[in-house]
């Protein structure tokens, strides 16, 4: 089938277009393809060589088809992903949607291309089996207001020291008992925390 042989030629036009990739990781570190950096200089060897690609979504799927524009049979070759809805707390749903259509579609042009990256998953923080942070905290037998803050300064600055909101869910985890103890008995330290907790996974989602 020629729909087979002109991808092929496009992925090998596409090594000589010299790439650059402009996304970056700054808590991992590493740098990524985005689609702006790839779809232009595709489309335009698409153009030259005769196919076309066209990205649709399922109710459980994200279909890539690349059709060869000179066949009258209509050949083509069809990539798909499962569909996974992308999440940001802070964003609508029409965002969380638009994100969702972004990032399928560079895996699936990064899929039909045969683009080589980095495997980000390895180099995300995030892959790295997570260190109990266990602040100790001293465990008198009635409320003492001073241990209480005491403790409150203590996690909120091994909060600042997370690279990761694994990390960080991970030190709130391991010190809930204490915590729901403030959350009880100290209503202003532990909205204290709660505040200082929110603007560190702020800055992380940044």
């Amino acid at each position: 089938m020629k729909v087979f042989k002109k991808l092929q030629q496009a992925r090998v036009s596409l090594l000589d277009a010299n790439l650059k990739k402009s996304g970056k990781n700054k808590f991992a570190g590493f740098e990524y393809f985005e689609l702006g950096d790839f779809m232009p200089t595709i489309n335009k060897i698409f153009l030259d060589i005769g196919l076309c690609g066209v990205v649709h979504f399922t109710v459980d799927y994200a279909v890539l088809t690349i059709y060869d524009a000179d066949s009258e049979s209509g050949e083509c070759i069809e990539f798909r992903s499962p569909l996974v809805m992308a999440s940001n707390p802070k964003g609508q749903a029409i965002q969380d949607l638009g994100s969702t259509h972004t990032y399928l579609r560079r895996y699936l042009w990064l899929l039909a291309m045969d683009i080589v990256e980095s495997d980000t998953v390895d180099a995300l923080p995030q892959k790295e089996t997570p260190k109990a942070l266990v602040v100790e905290a001293p465990k008198p037998v009635k409320v003492d207001p001073a241990q209480q803050a005491f403790f409150v300064d203590k996690i909120i600055e091994e909060g600042t020291q997370c690279e990761s909101l694994v990390n960080l869910s991970s030190l709130w985890k391991n010190n809930q008992k204490k915590i729901d103890e403030i959350k009880s008995t100290n209503k202003d330290e532990f909205t204290r925390l709660q505040t200082a907790f929110a603007e560190i996974k702020s800055k992380l989602q940044e």
